[in-house]
């Protein structure tokens, strides 16, 4: 930040994800947030199990996302997606209850980078994301 610049001041994400429809519609619900971080969770029901009895891949890549955009907006300063890249490690099944937890890792004027853990409720990996956003320096309307 350069001298004179003010700190973004953090906004209500919980106001911001009654906003994304979508993300609602899966069921994903986020739990917490702070500047920099936040965490989504969904119990995983028979609408979203792929054809060979596991979560689809892109509902999991989904709840990550949501966390990561949580977190990435999380300062007020709108700064979408760009890039994200996800391992898919182990499978998770209905009734189970995956939770994404997205880590801002760095953070430049325009860019920021952040990690995104999704676990099952056993505690143990089902995936892994980076993701990348761009910070445009306009405002997050909440």
């Amino acid at each position: 930040m350069k001298d004179g610049e003010q700190q973004p001041a953090a906004i209500d994400v919980f106001a911001l994800a009654a906003r994304d429809t979508f993300a609602r519609s899966l069921g994903i619900e986020i739990v917490e947030a702070s500047l920099g971080r936040a965490v989504s969770r969904v119990r995983l029901e028979e609408r979203h199990i792929n054809f060979i009895g596991v979560a689809h891949g892109g509902l999991v890549f989904t709840l990550a996302d949501a966390a990561m955009g949580y977190a990435s907006n999380s300062q007020g300063i709108l700064s979408p997606s760009i890039d994200s890249h996800i391992l898919y490690s182990l499978p998770a099944r209905a009734g189970e209850v995956l939770t994404a937890t997205a880590v801002e890792i760095a953070r430049t004027s325009r860019l920021s980078n952040y990690r995104i853990d999704v676990v099952r409720d056993d505690g143990k990996l089902v995936a892994a994301m980076t993701g990348t956003t761009y910070i445009t320096g306009k405002p997050v309307e909440v």
